[in-house]
């Protein structure tokens, strides 16, 4: 089996001498068949995840690092989980300044949750959350860290995600896109001092990453253009982008962010976050771009991470037209390219289509390492 680990290090370290990392996330195929308890197809039976990657002989993100580093609440904050019934938990926060609440409601299909009542629906409640963010702190815990690293080796490098910058942080894990609009609009003021706190709260979480050795840092940002007009990432996302960056810079890491919504009009700015790649932007015909369009956007700088629409997995798509896909995305951004799904291999996607791809992207490679003609 291939280092994986080793290919992702020369990849993006430039000594790979062109060749390209197949490097698919799978988990949503494995977890929607666990949690239902159905069996995996054929010689996948009885694997657990890493197998199944053996199995395929192609490289994992391994996002499970992000655990690595530990959150440290202060003192005076106190977390609590209640289950209520079987699809729903009450998570708690208590502080000296006042309690919060959050109610999380699950499913029977998937391991999936949404929130049913966010944590924050006021100002009152956003001065709350902003208390004990300016207050968190980050640590890292080697133990864990060795643990993920015996469970899977070397079938891929250690990654990890930062939480979300500002306004997503809003939209995804506080209030909601519409209270968030709205507070925007009513309390300025009070939303922009949560920002400024969130943001001490990641400088100091970027302090404990560049001490680590994890290389490849993402920003788990969800960007969708439907929710970020250019007013809203010009303000808050472009800056709070740059800054990120910098600093990640600084520590010598690989800075990616996680665009897995629509992107036409957000791909003007690609070249000015200061960003070295983007995973998951999805071209058509599950997203809103051509790869001809994002080559255009992306340029020689920015790396392309995944770029293959999830959607070509699935049995209704000819393989062909995945296999061209594959083609196009090689041809136009390779080498500067960690070829991937864009965003994960669904439920319903054909296990075996990835097994193929890392066959294609096996014999590209051979064909760069012996100097001959590439297809």
């Amino acid at each position: 089996m291939t280092d994986y680990y080793q290919l992702q290090e020369d990849v993006l370290s430039g000594r790979a001498g062109g060749r390209i990392l197949w490097q698919p996330r799978i988990g949503c195929w494995y977890d929607d068949k666990k949690y239902i308890g159905q069996e995996l197809p054929g010689v996948f039976r009885g694997m657990d995840l890493p197998q199944v990657y053996r199995e395929l002989d192609c490289s994992n993100r391994i996002y499970e690092y992000n655990a690595s580093f530990r959150l440290v609440e202060d003192e005076t904050v106190k977390r609590s989980t209640k289950q209520l019934s079987r699809y729903v938990t009450e998570e708690r926060i208590e502080t000296p300044v006042g309690n919060l609440t959050r109610i999380m409601r699950g499913n029977a299909s998937n391991g999936g949750v949404y929130p049913e009542k966010w944590w924050v629906s006021s100002e009152e409640e956003l001065e709350i959350m902003t208390y004990v963010v300016e207050r968190q702190d980050w640590e890292w815990d080697e133990e864990y860290y060795q643990s993920v690293l015996r469970k899977w080796g070397r079938i891929g490098a250690p990654v990890m995600f930062m939480p979300r910058v500002n306004i997503q942080y809003l939209y995804i894990d506080l209030m909601g896109v519409e209270e968030t609009v709205y507070a925007l609009a009513d309390y300025p003021e009070t939303v922009e001092r949560f920002f400024e706190a969130l943001e001490r709260s990641q400088e100091r979480l970027i302090r404990v990453i560049n001490q680590s050795p994890i290389q490849m840092i993402n920003f788990g940002d969800n960007l969708h253009c439907g929710f970020l007009p250019d007013e809203y990432f010009e303000k808050y996302v472009l800056p709070a982008y740059q800054r990120r960056c910098r600093l990640l810079h600084e520590g010598g890491k690989f800075v990616t962010s996680h665009w897995d919504g629509d992107t036409r009009s957000l791909l003007k700015y690609a070249k000015r976050t200061g960003l070295d790649g983007i995973e998951a932007i999805t071209p058509k015909p599950q997203g809103d771009v051509t790869l001809k369009e994002v080559k255009e956007a992306l340029g020689d700088e920015v790396w392309l991470v995944d770029g293959i629409a999830a959607i070509l997995f699935n049995e209704e798509y000819p393989e062909e037209a995945l296999m061209d896909q594959i083609k196009e995305c090689i041809e136009l951004f390779a080498p500067k390219l960690i070829l991937g799904i864009s965003d994960e291999l669904s439920s319903t996607g054909e296990i075996e289509r990835v097994r193929r791809i890392r066959e294609y992207v096996d014999e590209y490679n051979r064909k760069i390492t012996e100097g001959g003609k590439t297809y």
